[in-house]
């Protein structure tokens, strides 16, 4: 695993941009977080799932790299195999865009996604940056489930 571990913190996923947390780490977070709302749907099921970020310059980029991972989800059924796992293995995504973080979890809540990712660093300083990820109901998932779900695939 090439991710900082530090940047796994108690409630949500934040270090210094672009040294501790950057695109690559956000990619390979978001790529195991597709996977596993994909797998807690259920097979044949289309989680829905909000992508939003904050006003930090270090954002745009970084919600870019949330939604490659997802796309890559999107493709990584091979062609080979029935044309409907094809078509439900992979999350319905709602890119929000700018957005408040309790705007994600309203629309979490709305859409009943399976779950939201926030580009966020909430309250620390603007060369920190970072990732508020939440399941079904909005409800928070920590940087240490985060951390085992990255980890462990």
């Amino acid at each position: 695993m090439g991710i900082n571990p530090k940047i796994f913190k108690a409630y949500d996923i934040r270090g210094k941009y672009p040294s501790e947390i950057n695109e690559k780490a956000v990619e390979e977070i978001s790529t195991a977080l597709a996977k596993h709302f994909l797998r807690v749907a259920g097979y044949g099921l289309r989680p829905n799932v909000v992508i939003g970020h904050d006003a930090r310059l270090s954002s745009p980029a970084l919600y870019e790299a949330v939604l490659r991972a997802f796309s890559v989800q999107r493709s990584a059924v091979s062609e080979r195999e029935n044309k409907n796992a094809l078509n439900a293995n992979r999350c319905t995504l709602y890119p929000a865009g700018i957005i408040t973080t309790p705007m994600l979890y309203f629309l979490v809540n709305k859409l009943k996604a399976a779950g939201g990712i926030m580009v966020t660093a909430s309250h620390n300083p603007k060369e920190y940056n970072g990732l508020k990820v939440v399941g079904k109901n909005a409800e928070p998932m920590s940087g240490v489930e985060i951390r085992k779900i990255v980890i462990d695939g």
